[in-house]
């Protein structure tokens, strides 16, 4: 009974049959024991790397928005900073309008004061040099006459003397 290669017999067939079986059996427990975890373990895996991506991208999402609204603001606060100088520019230029016109009439204020101090100044000289003449008169006089003349007498004389000459002679 050599004849064959291997030698198929019943026994050997039968052997086989429950090896295959329960190997199919195994199979089955080992699929349901630890193939099913490790699928379940991978789809948790793939979740959970999907949630990672998920936020990522709305983070990355979120960060684009706020560069955005970065941006917007950068840009406002240069706009505000622009209209802020322009505004300080105009101001300055108004009080330096104010200014100077200030100085103006400070100038003009002190040109009439010493127009006024000049008039008052003429006055002033005007008057003494009519007491100068009225005691130049006076001596001259009272070389001519002192000893015939009393003081009203003379100051009369002076009045007169004074009107007949006018107030022409003393502005001038």
């Amino acid at each position: 009974m050599q004849d064959r290669l291997f030698g198929l017999d019943p026994q050997l067939i039968l052997d086989t049959c429950i090896t295959l079986v329960a190997m199919l059996a195994l199979f089955i427990l080992l699929s349901y024991l630890l193939f099913n975890p490790a699928r379940q373990m991978i789809e948790k895996r793939k979740k959970f790397i999907q949630d990672q991506l998920n936020e990522a991208a709305a983070a990355k999402k979120d960060a684009l928005g706020m560069k955005e609204e970065y941006d917007a603001r950068l840009a406002k606060v240069e706009d505000e900073s622009a209209e802020l100088l322009a505004e300080a520019r105009q101001k300055a230029k108004t009080r330096a309008n104010e200014i100077v016109n200030e100085a103006g009439d400070e100038a003009h204020r002190i040109v009439a004061r010493a127009e006024r101090e000049v008039a008052l100044e003429k006055d002033k000289v005007r008057d003494e040099m009519k007491q100068e003449m009225v005691q130049v008169a006076s001596l001259m006089a009272g070389k001519f006459v002192s000893n015939s003349m009393d003081e009203a007498t003379q100051a009369g004389l002076i009045d007169e003397t004074l009107k007949e000459m006018g107030e022409e002679t003393w502005q001038n």
